[in-house]
């Protein structure tokens, strides 16, 4: 029945001209960011970050409305901002497709984050230029998530109650949906992060929601993906916060990388075709999901 319904979504949106996803657009994007530097929350660079990725959207007719607020983190407050570009569709309720911008604060080595921060914001891009063409049955939200990375050197080093050092864009966004009760509204949430390693090898979180992880992974099968593997992985990351609030969520994320959080995370050691792997699959996957959720 699942490889039905992906044959039959899969059909149906080879009926509707659709813009197909361009990694060599995404790569340049990414190469425009990583040209920029290390990226963190708050920082003058992270603010020209917000300038390019605003700039791009607005010439393809999409306006990014910021999302701003000051975030306690153990170094001090910090001025953060989330981009949402929305894309109407038919039905107000959306899906939101995300992945942070920021890269994480390193003073010991230079941290450009190609993979970590500038492939997911590269993705986003050129996402959008996709799905502005596509006839949305939903509306489709576009998330560029400030504020991912832990100011501390590790993930859980200054944790406290109430006030985790890491995930701050996801988690304001979604206690601000719940507080003005759009929670509802938000029927699926996809995170992508990490998505251009040059071996890429994406493992199925297993936090997340498992009818939209099936739905994206009998769709990387049905055409024949093998970047896409069925071992399951849990991840922390920014879907964990639409989770706890209700929202269900998928995580698309490679933290199979050595490059991991070092200076090695740079332009050598990704690649477009790994942009191209995620960006098919996803479109491809929509209509599925769509097709779900009504």
């Amino acid at each position: 029945m699942a490889n039905a319904l992906v044959a039959l979504a899969l059909g149906l949106q080879s009926l509707v001209p659709v813009a197909k996803f361009d990694a060599g657009r995404a790569w340049e994007h990414l190469r425009q960011m990583v040209a920029i530097g290390p990226r963190p929350s708050g920082s003058s660079a992270i603010e020209q970050t917000r300038t390019y990725l605003k700039q791009q959207l607005a010439a393809n007719g999409l306006i990014a409305t910021e999302q701003a607020w000051d975030d306690q983190t153990p170094l001090d407050k910090v001025h953060m901002v989330n981009l949402v570009v929305t894309i109407p569709g038919a039905r107000k309720e959306r899906i939101v497709i995300a992945g942070h911008y920021d890269t994480k604060l390193y003073r010991q080595f230079r941290f450009v984050g190609a993979s970590d921060g500038g492939s997911s914001a590269a993705f986003l891009l050129e996402l959008a230029r996709v799905l502005k063409t596509r006839k949305n049955p939903m509306t489709i939200e576009l998330l560029f998530l400030d504020g991912e990375e832990a100011v501390c050197k590790n993930w859980d080093d200054c944790n406290k109650p109430g006030n985790a050092d890491h995930t701050y864009g996801s988690r304001y966004y979604a206690q601000q949906a719940k507080q003005t009760g759009t929670v509802k509204d938000v029927r699926a949430f996809i995170l992508v992060d990490m998505i251009a390693d040059t071996n890429l090898d994406m493992r199925r979180e297993s936090n997340s929601t498992p009818w939209l992880t099936d739905a994206i992974w009998s769709t990387a099968k049905k055409m024949n993906r093998p970047e896409f593997v069925d071992d399951p992985w849990p991840i922390e990351d920014d879907h964990l916060e639409f989770l706890e609030v209700g929202i269900e969520s998928v995580d698309l994320i490679d933290l199979d990388y050595p490059a991991w959080h070092t200076a090695a995370d740079d332009l050598q050691h990704v690649s477009a075709k790994s942009l191209q792997a995620v960006g098919d699959v996803v479109v491809a996957a929509l209509p599925l999901i769509e097709t779900r959720l009504r």
